[in-house]
Parts: C-alpha cells; sequence; structure tokens
C-alpha cells in the first residue's frame, strides 16, 4: 500500500488501495498453503498452475462459494461476515496479526469516511516523559506506530546511541530518529543487530501491520516509500506482506562501548494513544548483560555531566591601571 507514488494525494481512491492490498495479501496467504497442510487430497496427475492453494480451495475449506470467495479476494469487502472472516483465516492458516490485519484491510475498502488528520508530529505527554526518567536502571522508549523513537531516558538514548548518531548525520538529518530507517539504511545497523535478518523481518512486519491500521498517516506513506527506493532489503521484505505483533521477545546488540547484550524486552500500549507503545528492555540480573547495562549508565552519566557541566575557564583578571582592584605606585 504505502510504496506507490503519491499515495495520498488529493485524487486519491484509498478504497482502491485496500482493495489491492487485499488481493495480494490474501494471495500470498494462499502461496504459502499446500494442499497437504490444509489436508486437502492430491493426485499424481495434478499439474498445478499455481504455489499453494487455489481459490476454490480456499473457498471450500472456509465453506463459502468460489464466486464469493473470488470476489472478496479482488477486494469487494461489503457485508463480509465474522464467520466469512474466521472460515478464511482458519482456511490460510492465518495467525491472530494477519486476522488482525486482514480485518483492518477489509475495514479500510469498505470505508466512506475522508481522511482524518493526524498531527504533524506526536507528542509524548511529560508526564510520560517523567515515568521513563524515573527507570534508571532500564532503558526504556516511546515508539510511535512508524517506529519513531518519540522519547526516550538517558539509559535508552545511551543504549541505542548508533541510532541517534545516525539521526543526526550531517548528510542525511532527520528527527526524530526512527528504527525502521536505522535498520536499512544506515551500515552499522548490521553490525548494531547482531539478528540484523531478524530484525529487519520484524521491522517490516510491524510497518506492514501499522499501514493496514491507518491508511492516512501521510508520514508513514513517506517512509516506506523512501525505504523502498533506497532499500533492496526493505522492498524484497515489504513485498512478501507478512505482519507481526510484537510485544515481547529479546535483542542481541553489540554497543561500540561495552559490547554485547542480549536483553528481553516488553512493550505496553499508551493508553491516550494506541499509536504509542512503551519499550522497555532489562537484562538477566547477574548476568553480563546486566554488567554492560551498568556500565553503560555509568557511560551516559559521564556523558550527561560533560553536556549540562561544561568545564569553565577562569575568566582573566582586569589589567588596566584604573582597575580599583589594581595596587597603584
Amino acid at each position: 500500500m504505502a510504496g506507490r507514488n503519491d499515495l495520498y494525494g488529493t485524487n486519491r481512491d484509498v478504497r482502491g488501495d485496500f482493495r489491492a492490498e487485499i488481493r495480494e495479501f490474501l494471495g500470498t496467504r494462499r502461496a504459502r498453503v499446500t494442499p497437504e497442510q490444509a489436508g486437502l487430497p492430491t493426485y499424481g496427475g495434478d499439474r498445478r498452475r499455481v504455489t499453494g492453494l487455489r481459490r476454490e480451495e480456499v473457498a471450500l475449506l472456509a465453506g463459502i462459494s468460489s464466486e464469493y470467495y473470488t470476489r472478496l479476494e479482488r477486494g469487494n469487502a461489503t457485508g463480509v461476515s465474522e464467520s466469512v472472516i474466521d472460515g478464511i483465516a482458519q482456511a490460510l492458516q492465518l495467525d491472530e496479526a494477519e486476522r488482525i490485519h486482514l480485518l483492518d484491510l477489509l475495514r479500510g475498502a469498505g470505508t466512506t469516511r475522508p481522511p482524518r488528520r493526524r498531527p504533524a508530529q506526536q507528542r509524548v505527554r511529560p508526564a510520560v516523559q517523567r515515568v521513563l526518567d524515573s527507570m534508571t536502571g532500564t532503558p526504556a522508549f516511546v515508539l510511535s506506530g512508524r517506529l519513531d523513537i518519540l522519547a526516550a531516558n538517558a539509559l535508552g538514548r545511551a543504549l541505542f546511541s548508533p541510532a541517534y548518531a545516525a539521526s543526526a548525520a550531517p548528510a542525511d538529518p532527520v528527527r526524530p530518529p526512527n528504527n525502521a530507517r536505522f535498520v536499512f539504511l544506515d551500515p552499522h545497523a548490521t553490525e548494531f543487530f547482531r539478528d540484523w535478518d531478524e530484525v529487519a523481518n520484524d521491522t517490516v512486519a510491524m510497518l506492514r501491520a501499522e499501514a493496514g491500521r491507518d491508511a492516512y498517516d501521510r508520514r508513514l506513506t513517506d517512509l516506506i516509500g523512501e525505504l523502498s527506493t533506497r532499500s533492496d532489503e526493505f522492498r524484497r521484505r515489504w513485498a512478501a506482506h507478512n505482519v507481526r505483533i510484537h510485544t515481547t521477545g529479546a535483542k542481541r546488540l553489540h554497543h561500540p562501548v561495552v559490547g554485547d547484550l542480549d536483553l528481553p524486552f516488553e512493550t505496553f500500549p499508551l493508553g491516550t494513544d494506541p499509536s504509542q507503545l512503551l519499550l522497555t528492555y532489562t537484562a538477566e540480573p547477574a548476568s553480563r548483560s546486566q554488567a554492560a547495562l551498568n556500565l553503560l549508565a555509568s557511560w551516559a552519566a559521564t556523558m550527561n555531566d560533560a553536556i549540562a557541566e561544561p568545564e569553565l575557564t577562569p575568566e582573566p583578571k582586569p589589567t588596566d591601571a584604573s582597575d580599583p582592584a589594581e595596587p597603584r605606585d
């Protein structure tokens, strides 16, 4: 959806974009399920022209007519019932994230409401920033749905200092820092993320899910268009139409100051804005990663002190003969 030119132009047919997304998403889901995986009989002389399931096979498994499923896959989402969606989700073996994404696309294809205007820049409430700052031993961030780092505490900024440095590069400055841009456009990302391929897959899957939730986020569209233009790795993954709910897990990082860290993470929605998430990293107690985090906290405090309290050079004493502080002959 969000890789096309002028996706949010004045004359844009938003429902047409959603219909195309439905077609491509369901087509890629069909292609990955074989008849054997679906429990369908196969015959030696059956020459298949498609990878995975045929449309009529999905319809059979979902308990609907082939004509109805074909119309649905082409984006005709009017009046689709919950039972039909459940049948298709079961036939295509969709996980929870994929089922939610399909619902988002169907809802978008059937809407006639005008685009809702979102603020040009999301803001983090002062109370949320105070919560972040109170978590002195835990790297913590607030992320937007398009993976902007909207806020962080001191340890969070220290942990992701390579991403902050990339966003401030003179040749390509971007504010706020964006995890997706860092992953795909900065050469240091493959060293920082020790499991870069997994991180890249997760990043694209989260952006794909966000694009299904909100078709009217111009900044998200611009980001995906930029990544599609500048990164073959992103473009290839985007074409797979994978989506993912990424609320917990672990990251394997290599920090330029403290070395390797293995950090479990958790994400929590912020109630006032469903597109903002609180992201926290922790380390196992008494582990090497905990020692590295402690060292990183000390380094961050040193850097903050150097910025907040620069060394002062004493002012020279006046030497003018008229200065009353100077003794006279």
